[in-house]
């Protein structure tokens, strides 16, 4: 009986995916609930798994096509076998593909190895055979760590080597060539200059990314405004507090959790930068479900806190690390992306001194933190040095004026200059 592997429901306003990598080629058994192929949606990657135990008869969608909820990927025959135990010996002579039982063991074990995104594109990258790698995650799992090591292993063993200068004396063979055609009128660059290029697919959550940007600019009326706090008094804190906080929480005191509860107060003195347009509608919300926008290796995702005014600090900042692991990993739920009523971006854990963030919709207002800087400040009348941060809020001018957008950067300026305001607030 043919049972037919179809694209799942990915979740709410998700209506495509790509085939990342098919887990089981053709003629491999599988068994009930084991997963076949790997889907990359523009939020979290989905692994579909076997309704029914039997064989992979065919594969309808190549690894980088892009499929819709409902599509035939291809099917499971249920009476079937796998080719590992069910291929005559016969069939293997003539074809002049003998195996030893060894032989067939690794080959078994290659096909059951898994690899995380991360490790997958940064071994395709540097053109690596995943059968050449040292898995060290669970269940048998190839990480980024490996393919590093690897990479490390290679380059100490190339040092050694004599160099290949077949590859240099080719190029100064074309560049000779273009100079006489350049000489006699013709152009030659263009071909040298495409010879060195790559062309690479964008993932489906760059492609997303890309277009939310665009979307974001074509349909929301995006300022900025600016502010800069003195962080003298946060800094003082986390430094009298750290080694007790770590000690009792086992996490860090970071600048998470003191922004996020610094947002939750001037979003409820301005609750429509907390708010969204529905047609002609302005829908205020009364809850806060902040989103963090990280910086993954595979693009930016923006998992979202829930309720953060019930959160406290040490829930935030342990909430925070474990969204950042699971982002480089490729392991966060659609559940933790999706929703979300307001947005902070750091980018000052990259050396930003200044940006203007991008709205992430149909959220109208972005908070935008940047590097702290020791900066010559006038307090009193004096000069003194102080750890200032620029914060930026971008925010859409349908539904927030000026007044009120400035107004907030004040009011986040005011309470993190008097952390334990923040104490009231939350």
């Amino acid at each position: 009986m043919s049972i037919e592997i179809v694209v799942p429901q990915l979740g709410e306003s998700i209506v495509e995916a790509t085939v990342l990598r098919w887990l089981k080629q053709e003629g491999d058994s599988v068994a009930i609930g084991e997963s076949i192929v790997e889907l990359e949606t523009e939020k979290a990657n989905f692994e579909v798994a076997a309704e029914k135990a039997g064989v992979l008869s065919r594969i309808d969608k190549k690894e980088g096509e892009d499929v819709k909820v409902g599509e035939t990927l291809g099917s499971i025959d249920s009476d079937g076998k796998g080719k590992t135990f069910n291929k005559p010996k016969d069939e293997a002579v003539e074809s002049g593909s003998k195996k030893t039982s060894a032989e067939v063991k690794s080959s078994e074990e290659q096909t059951d190895r898994k690899i995380t995104p991360v490790a997958k594109n940064l071994a395709e990258e540097n053109n690596i055979d995943i059968a050449k790698l040292v898995a060290s995650g669970p269940v048998n799992r190839i990480m980024k760590e490996d393919v590093e090591s690897f990479i490390k292993n290679q380059a100490e063993s190339q040092k050694h080597e004599v160099p290949n200068v077949e590859p240099i004396r080719k190029e100064l063979q074309e560049q000779k060539k273009a100079e006489r055609e350049l000489s006699s009128g013709e152009t030659a660059i263009p071909l040298i200059r495409s010879q060195k290029e790559e062309r690479v697919r964008m993932s489906r959550r760059r492609r997303t990314i890309a277009r939310r940007m665009v979307e974001a600019q074509r349909t929301a009326a995006i300022l900025t405004t600016f502010n800069e706090v003195d962080m003298t008094a946060v800094m003082g804190l986390r430094k009298r507090r750290k080694d007790s906080f770590k000690e009792r929480y086992g996490v860090s005191l970071g600048l998470n959790s003191f922004f996020v509860k610094a947002a939750i107060g001037a979003l409820k003195s301005f609750p429509q930068v907390n708010g969204e347009i529905q047609e002609d509608y302005i829908v205020f919300k009364h809850y806060y479900d902040i989103g963090i926008a990280i910086g993954a290796t595979e693009g930016l995702v923006v998992p979202v806190l829930r309720d953060t005014d019930r959160m406290t600090f040490a829930e935030i900042e342990k909430a925070v690390k474990e969204l950042a692991e699971k982002s480089e990993n490729g392991t966060l739920s659609l559940e933790e992306l999706m929703g979300g009523t307001f947005t902070i971006t750091n980018g000052g854990v990259f050396g930003s001194l200044m940006s203007t963030p991008i709205l992430n919709p149909p959220q109208v207002g972005i908070l935008g933190l940047h590097k702290i800087e020791e900066r010559p400040v006038v307090i009193k009348g004096e000069i003194v040095i102080r750890p200032m941060m620029y914060v930026a809020l971008s925010y859409d001018h349908r539904i927030v004026d000026g007044r009120e957008a400035v107004q907030f950067l004040v009011r986040i300026k005011e309470l993190i200059e008097d952390p334990e305001s923040l104490l009231l607030e939350g």
